[in-house]
């Protein structure tokens, strides 16, 4: 039992803690003598989670389609986590930096690693069967992901491969936002004409994306970076963590939706629409879209040749690069 004056140290720095907030220590206690004791399930909310898997189908490897991409985005939201501690850090810390840097890598790892569940995890007919009770919706439609790549750099980086040498930052954010790389996947190349999916997408999620683009403009994470002294510009883990994030984001990730695309869409010369209609063969590549979010971390030829192990890659897409 700890003694009596360690617990009056500590009943003394609750009664401060609670001061200030209208309620005397006593009330507080009342309290928590009447609360009822946590358990795991609860605290987690195990049941709530567990019935989140509401299959459209009876086809049994849609459950396993639905937990992944369920999974994918909570992985997503630890990587956001991450990424607003490293944008709302005002201490310009290459430590700090780096910790946030790989604990972003280490999400990344694992879910570079998890596509093998997508890969091989599900019977090829059943999925291109209970595919078609899923549309218009689209993995395209992940709003987390686009947010990740808002926060981990400028808008000008995203705007189009075909289109950047025309933009810069004098640009105003919806006119980059106009021009960012996705939209081109789901829209259709002869008539412009923007697939159901986009449109949704865009009319769910714009205004969230232009407030979220305008709250870190200036200070998105390369933002961060470039305002370290010299010193932390110049630290070796720092720098070898962003690239690695920035391959991870942009190559490695990709990638391994392309093995899972030609897996399950790919048939002889001729490809299967992707829900929503997006063009996933012209989308997917990391080496069409060449996004790029620190470009001052990798030399001429490593963004000349960015992307382009996705030929190999279609050879071996259980490949974790």
């Amino acid at each position: 039992m700890k003694d009596k004056d360690q617990i009056d140290s500590q009943i003394l720095k609750l009664a401060e803690k609670y001061k200030d907030s209208g309620q005397d220590l006593s009330s507080y206690l009342d309290g928590l003598l009447y609360q009822r004791y946590l358990t795991y399930w609860d605290y987690i909310h195990l049941d709530t989670l567990l019935s989140l898997q509401v299959p459209r189908t009876y086809f049994p490897d849609e459950e396993i389609f639905i937990m992944y991409h369920q999974i994918t985005e909570l992985y997503f939201k630890l990587i956001i986590h991450e990424q607003k501690q490293i944008v709302d850090d005002q201490s310009q810390d290459a430590d700090h930096f780096i910790e946030k840097a790989n604990r972003i890598n280490n999400y990344y790892k694992a879910l570079i690693s998890s596509f093998s569940i997508m890969i091989n995890g599900m019977e090829r007919e059943q999925f291109l069967r209970y595919r078609m009770a899923l549309l218009p919706s689209s993995g395209f439609q992940s709003a987390q992901y686009r947010m990740i790549e808002i926060y981990a750099t400028p808008l000008e980086n995203l705007v189009h491969n075909s289109e950047r040498d025309q933009f810069s930052k004098d640009n105003a954010i919806e006119d980059l936002y106009e021009h960012i790389y996705w939209k081109k996947g789901a829209t259709d190349r002869s008539t412009g004409e923007k697939t159901l999916t986009l449109k949704q997408f865009e009319y769910r999620y714009t205004p969230r994306f232009i407030r979220i683009a305008k709250e870190v403009e200036g200070n998105t994470i390369y933002h961060k970076y470039l305002k370290l002294p010299e010193k932390g510009r110049n630290n070796k883990a720092l720098k070898d963590a962003l690239r690695k994030m920035d391959m991870n984001a942009n190559v490695n990730w990709p990638l391994m939706h392309m093995g899972s695309a030609y897996r399950y869409l790919n048939k002889g010369d001729k490809a299967i629409e992707a829900t929503g209609g997006t063009n996933w063969k012209e989308y997917l590549p990391p080496s069409f879209q060449k996004v790029v979010f620190f470009p001052k971390l990798h030399s001429k030829q490593e963004l000349d040749n960015w992307g382009k192990q996705w030929v190999d890659h279609l050879f071996n897409p259980e490949k974790v690069i």
